[in-house]
């Protein structure tokens, strides 16, 4: 099932309330008072509307199978959950939720039995709520439904960017937009306010036991939790090196595999220019930001979330790439415990083996050999380096959409396509990507 970018939009905010609303009575039956755990102002909690919206697109080919779609569901929105916690970490210094206090928890930002209730409401989501949410949303005229997106799309990037302001301490160059973020603030604060009221006077007349017990439950804070490790500052320019040498080795390493496993030297680059698998490289980046902090914690812990993060992604980046190029570029259905094809179980434990060489072996002296070179010649080579990786990427999607195109039939009709198919005809193709399979 194709969803247009409208229909997307809309379960991105209608999921990031729902989930605010499920928060707010949540803490209003347990701790009769109501804490804003989200990230923004407004009455969204955006990990639950990034979760639905991720869960549609990547596993509509699950749906009729329960089973997978409800441990896929699982797995992708807890990765999701751990990666947002600790991205969020990093830029307060403080977590923003702990279930440290729960059973089967893993770093304090996910535990079991939060997965296996994210496992249920991806299975819902997917299979039911999806279509009568849709359905209701097709119900109005087409401004109305234009209108409606393009509104909360503006109080979305409004409020964000406000909430960034406010964690930066940029409240004194950006006034208006804090301003602004505070009156939204308090527009949330009172429809909790009234979401609280209602919940408590439901329980107090069904329940009036449970609500006297209520009353003398005493509300605990998490106190913030100052990142004492002392660790140098990894930005945005080195995590674009750490892309660029993660690409280059992951597919020089790729290619040697393939030659000692099957044999024959074949061509593993996501690129038309160079020895580059992108696969590898992003990877190699959201390691580097997510874990380049956590060096000191045990192996078993880096393998653990290298695991399931690079399971995870991996599946991610399987369906983006089949339904933006119309190409399978890996299929693992002939091997044990596979999902789908798309991960399988050895491959996941690999990720993890190379989440832990990196982050306790090569990123410090990596890291330590990028500022050396950034000091001396850093800013134009890194400049040149990203306009190559740019044009290379793009001319590398329009070539791989050309390649689909040319498969079902299409003529080049305009200059670029005449240009591409020109440069990069079927045969070139096959070679750069020999995997590559029409879906």
């Amino acid at each position: 099932m194709n969803y247009t970018f409208y229909e997307i939009m809309l379960l991105l905010f209608l999921y990031a309330f729902l989930g605010w609303a499920a928060e707010t009575t949540v803490a209003t039956i347990k701790e009769k008072n109501f804490r804003n755990r989200g990230f923004v102002s407004g009455p969204f909690c955006f990990i639950y509307g990034l979760s639905g919206v991720v869960l549609t697109i990547f596993l509509q080919d699950l749906r009729d199978n329960p089973v997978y779609l409800f441990l896929g569901s699982a797995i992708i929105a807890t990765t999701i959950e751990w990666a947002v916690g600790k991205t969020l970490e990093r830029m307060k210094q403080k977590k923003w939720w702990d279930y440290s206090e729960k059973r089967w928890n893993f770093d304090g930002y996910i535990c079991l039995q939060y997965s296996l209730l994210w496992g249920l409401l991806g299975l819902l989501a997917v299979r039911y709520t999806n279509d009568w949410l849709l359905n209701l949303y097709r119900w109005l005229p087409d401004i109305g439904r234009t209108v409606t997106i393009w509104i909360l799309a503006a109080v979305g990037i409004v409020d964000i960017l406000g909430s960034l302001a406010a964690v930066y301490h940029l409240e004194q160059k950006l006034p208006r937009l804090f301003k602004w973020n505070l009156r939204l603030q308090g527009w949330t604060e009172r429809l909790a306010g009234a979401l609280a009221v209602h919940v408590d006077e439901r329980i107090k007349r069904v329940y009036p036991a449970t609500a006297q017990q209520l009353e003398t439950i005493q509300k605990t804070e998490a106190g913030a939790r100052e990142n004492e490790e002392a660790d140098e500052h990894c930005g945005i320019v080195q995590l674009f090196w750490m892309f660029f040498i993660g690409a280059f080795l992951g597919d020089i390493v790729e290619t040697i595999f393939c030659r000692v496993t099957a044999g024959v030297w074949m061509s593993r680059s996501s690129l038309v220019w160079g020895p580059f698998s992108i696969v590898w490289g992003l990877a190699l980046a959201l390691a580097t930001a997510l874990l380049h902090k956590d060096r000191s914690k045990p192996d078993r812990y880096i393998f653990f979330v290298g695991t399931f993060l690079g399971g995870a992604y991996e599946y991610v980046c399987s369906v983006f790439t089949e339904i933006v190029f119309g190409k399978v570029f890996w299929d693992y259905s002939g091997i044990p415990f596979n999902l789908g094809g798309r991960i399988n179980l050895l491959y996941c434990f690999f990720w993890g083996i190379a989440a832990v060489v990196w982050i306790k072996i090569l990123y410090p002296p990596m890291n330590g050999w990028i500022k050396a070179l950034l000091r001396k010649i850093g800013r134009w080579l890194t400049v040149l380096a990203m306009v190559f990786m740019l044009v290379n990427v793009s001319v590398s999607m329009l070539a791989l959409m050309r390649y689909d195109a040319r498969a079902n039939g299409s003529v080049a009709e305009t200059a670029w396509e005449q240009i591409i198919d020109e440069r990069f005809d079927d045969a070139r193709m096959e070679r750069i990507y020999p995997n590559a399979k029409q879906r």
